[in-house]
């Protein structure tokens, strides 16, 4: 059980921002059974297809982006500032800047290929 001194209290500004590709950044802190990020993505940017073993939930919080999910990715949904996108764990999926946007992702659990720096998908 944990203790009320745990508790973590953070502030984005506080937390550094790595820029991983062109028009691709992000900021993210962990607990122990869920990550949180916050993403940024320039218009025309994308994150390429890829999948994980994590539940994400995205709320888009500024700007318009373009998620395809699937093998192939057919299943295509624009999210705009408000929208939350859940993704189960393996489905394949892509998101494209429609507009220079920012999202908070949530990883449950808390994604080890950003921890360990072994998400090449997300730096190429």
């Amino acid at each position: 059980m944990s203790k009320i001194g745990d508790v973590q209290q953070l502030n984005w500004d506080t937390i550094p921002r790595e820029e991983l590709a062109e028009g691709l950044a992000r900021q993210m802190m962990t607990g122990d059974k869920a990550m949180v990020a916050k993403i940024y993505i320039a218009k025309d940017a994308i994150v390429p297809k890829h999948h994980h073993v994590n539940e994400q939930v995205t709320l888009v919080i500024a700007g318009s982006l373009k998620f395809r999910h699937g093998e192939n990715l057919d299943v295509e949904r624009i999210a705009n500032t408000g929208d939350i996108i859940v993704t189960p764990e393996n489905v394949p999926h892509e998101v494209v800047g429609l507009e220079d946007s920012v999202a908070i992702d949530i990883f449950s659990p808390p994604r080890q290929d950003w921890l360990d720096g072994t998400d090449d998908y997300f730096r190429k």
